[in-house]
């Protein structure tokens, strides 16, 4: 089942405990791409500037990724984001972002990508993710990912594109702060009613809740000892969850449970390294593995 996703390419500067990297591959269709592809073929839409260089997207397309829907904007830079992590490294503290291209219009999507069964419209503005929701209509699975800043400064146009698409995916303090419920079941029932048929809430290192009208499920996270970034997991998560769902072809509940799992495995080795270095050496039989090694972990009478 055609799988497209559309969303930021970026270069990003990132501080942890465990070093500091500057100018590296990032942005949430690039994490979600690498995660996917691992079940499933993937088209990839998204702009970047002409300071680009597209040997970047090479790792990309060895994993099999279509990056025909990538453009190169003339006169424009690409999206650059510097971030921080301290402690528990549970949330990055954002130091400079520039938008660059990303405050211009979206992309285009290509003639050839026009049908596309299940699409995933990573993080941007609302208004843009409308747009992108509409050129699909015979989408079989449409799921966005949000922010705070959008709950907080454009809900308007955040509710329109709610009300377009299948599934949400987003963390626990954006479910809290667009529902104004601290309970996240409660805070997941609220956002079934402003359209989607599920919701999954991310929770960081305790792993992940699927809210849907005929089920409730709580995944727990692949222990990891060796964490060095945390940045794209969660987009890393939300590409094993769309690209399971693609390669089986039916977003059921069992289906969604399982895809679930794939993402908290697919989250766990992006971990581990700087960038998405550790996610382009993972294979389906390193995914396998973890697979194995989490249901044995969780498995009780």
């Amino acid at each position: 089942m055609s799988l497209l996703v559309t969303g930021s390419i970026g270069l990003d500067d990132v501080e942890t405990p465990q070093g500091c990297v500057e100018g590296v591959l990032g942005g949430s269709a690039v994490y979600f791409a690498l995660a996917a592809s691992l079940f499933t073929p993937l088209r990839m839409v998204g702009v970047v500037g002409e300071d680009f260089d597209l040997d970047c997207l090479r790792p990309l397309a060895d994993k099999g990724v279509d990056v025909r829907g990538v453009e190169v904007r003339q006169g424009a830079r690409t999206f650059r984001w510097h971030g921080k992590y301290t402690g528990a490294m549970n949330e990055a503290e954002t130091i400079a972002v520039k938008l660059n291209v990303l405050a211009e219009r979206g992309a285009a999507i290509p003639a050839e990508f026009a049908d596309s069964r299940y699409v995933f419209l990573a993080n941007t503005h609302p208004a843009l993710q409308q747009e992108f929701a509409r050129q699909f209509p015979r989408a079989e699975l449409l799921v966005c990912d949000t922010m705070n800043l959008w709950i907080n400064n454009e809900r308007p146009e955040l509710l329109k594109t709610l009300a377009l698409v299948h599934g949400l995916v987003l963390n626990e303090g954006e479910a809290r702060l667009l529902t104004g419920q601290v309970n996240l079941v409660a805070a997941g029932r609220e956002i079934l009613r402003l359209g989607p048929r599920f919701v999954i809430i991310k929770k960081g290192e305790h792993g992940s809740l699927l809210v849907s009208h005929d089920d409730l499920f709580l995944m727990p996270p692949y222990p990891t000892e060796k964490v060095v970034d945390p940045t794209g997991c969660g987009d890393s998560f939300a590409g094993g969850v769309m690209g399971y769902l693609a390669a089986q072809g039916r977003p059921d509940r069992e289906t969604l449970r399982a895809a679930m799992a794939r993402g908290s495995v697919v989250g766990s080795f992006v971990l581990e390294s700087f960038s998405i270095e550790a996610l382009c050496r993972v294979a389906a039989a390193d995914v396998e593995r973890r697979l194995a090694r989490l249901r044995e972990m969780t498995e009780f009478s």
